[in-house]
This record gives C-alpha cells, sequence and structure tokens, in this order.
C-alpha cells in the first residue's frame, strides 16, 4: 500500500519541524509547506535519508490569499493526504493602536484563513474515504487576553472553536476523521528569537521541547483528544482559567503590565 501523506505548515523550524522528524520516523510521507525553501528541501533531503521516505516541499507564503489557495489545491489533489499540521504562525508585540496594522492583518490572515482554507480543503477528501486528521496549533494564549497580544490571543481562541465546531460536525456525521486543537505553552523553538523576547525572563521550568510537545500531540491524536495541552503547569493555568467567572478572568488578566506576552507558545 502507498505510505500515508502528512502535510506540515510552517514545517521549516520548531514544532512544524518536529513534526516532520516525528511522522517521517512513524513512516509518513511529507509535504512540507514554509516560506524559506533552502531549509524545506535541507530538512527534506535529512528525512529521505534517515527513514527512506518522500518528502516535498511547497515554498508558500501563508500571509497572502493567492499562497493559501495554492497550497489548498494541492492538498485537495492528494488523495493520500491523511494528516494536516496547520501550524505557521507568528506573534508580534505592542499595543494594538501602536503597531502597524498590516502585521495584525497578516496574523489574522495565517491563523485563521489559512487554518481554515486549508482544513476545508483536506477534510473534503478525509471525509470521504473516512480517515484522516488534522491538527491545528493553537495555544494557551487561546484561553486568555494578554496585553501586547492581542491579535494573537483572539487568533488562536478561535482556532480552538473552530476545531471545537469542526469536531462536532465530523462526530454528527459518524465520520472517523480527528481534529485537535494543540494548545501548548512555552516552547523551544525560534518563535521568540523572531519576536525579539529574552527567554530568561520566563522561568526554565514552565517551558518544553518542541519534541515533547508533538509527541503529546501525537499520542492525543491516536486518543482521539480534541484539545492537548503539553505539559501539568499548563493543563492546571487552563483548567482554572475556562472555569473563573469573566469578571474575575479579566481581573487577574490585567493585573499586572509584567504578564505582557506570558502565555505564547
Amino acid at each position: 500500500m502507498p505510505s500515508p501523506l502528512a502535510a506540515i505548515t510552517g514545517a521549516s523550524s520548531g514544532i512544524g519541524a518536529e513534526f516532520a522528524r516525528q511522522l517521517a520516523a512513524a513512516g509518513h510521507d511529507l509535504l512540507l509547506i514554509a516560506r524559506r525553501r533552502p531549509r524545506l528541501e535541507e530538512l527534506a533531503a535529512e528525512l529521505a535519508r534517515a527513514h527512506g521516505v518522500q518528502a516535498g516541499v511547497l515554498e508558500a507564503d501563508l500571509s497572502l490569499t493567492e499562497d493559501i489557495d495554492r497550497v489548498a489545491d494541492r492538498l485537495a489533489a492528494e488523495p493520500r493526504l491523511t494528516l494536516l499540521v496547520n501550524n505557521a504562525g507568528f506573534g508580534t508585540k505592542g499595543r494594538l493602536w501602536q503597531t502597524a496594522v498590516e502585521d495584525q492583518a497578516r496574523m489574522h490572515r495565517v491563523h485563521m484563513d489559512a487554518t481554515m482554507r486549508l482544513t476545508h480543503a483536506a477534510l473534503r477528501g478525509m471525509v470521504e474515504r473516512n480517515r484522516g486528521g488534522v491538527i491545528n496549533v493553537s495555544s494557551v494564549a487561546g484561553f486568555a487576553r494578554s496585553q501586547s497580544n492581542v491579535s494573537y490571543c483572539a487568533t488562536k481562541a478561535w482556532i480552538n472553536a473552530f476545531t471545537e465546531g469542526v469536531h462536532l460536525e465530523l462526530r454528527g456525521a459518524g465520520s472517523q476523521v480527528r481534529v485537535q486543537a494543540l494548545c501548548p505553552g512555552f516552547t523551544y523553538s525560534e518563535f521568540h528569537d523572531v519576536m525579539g523576547m529574552d527567554r530568561n525572563v520566563i522561568p526554565k521550568w514552565l517551558w518544553r521541547s518542541a519534541e515533547y510537545v508533538v509527541r503529546d500531540s501525537l499520542g492525543g491524536l491516536r486518543a482521539g483528544k480534541l484539545f492537548v495541552v503539553p505539559g501539568w503547569p499548563y493543563k492546571l493555568l487552563v483548567a482554572v482559567l475556562t472555569k473563573l467567572p469573566i469578571g474575575l478572568r479579566v481581573r487577574l488578566e490585567g493585573a499586572s503590565p509584567h504578564t505582557r506576552g506570558r502565555l505564547e507558545p
């Protein structure tokens, strides 16, 4: 039988690259999607040598509608697609009105528009074949709000709601296709370097490796978990945040300016 195919956005580094490594080791062929083609080609060659899988690359900027559509067309036409990982994303720093509005709009397109369109494209074939899964990489930031990270928290909250809604539709249709919202906390990757954030301001016990996060995610997908929150501190945090009255939660979110930007992976 042909090998299953996993498509991963934001695959050139961090969590996306780790998904590629673990899925290749499990025997999946890969479609690696990101903006940085040289990095994709390097990773594809590494995984093909190490695991004997086929690894294709697709250069795309998912903040551009035409690139989103191009990737969606590729996914819809792929009969072997069994897993889509919507991992592409980025963060910004600064109060909403003090940042460039186009940076905020780009984030909404990458986190929301691309996630919706690519999920739509992948599910059409998966549901027909009654096999497959979609992992949408969200964040614990989707369960709370943070100063100077308005759009990040809001778009991650949308990913959580979107994934839950798709899950309900699949279950209602009797489909075996699974979806998951992966909600990590602080994860070692290039994410914070790109933002210009100093990792040293965050206690070391709050950090998790990308390997740990991805292993938890794939295990959760096999178990049919809708939400995966890697690490006990973050499980506890989410459990508390989701049960607080809104007024109390908002007061806690705004209690200290030093909590700004503390929840994104």
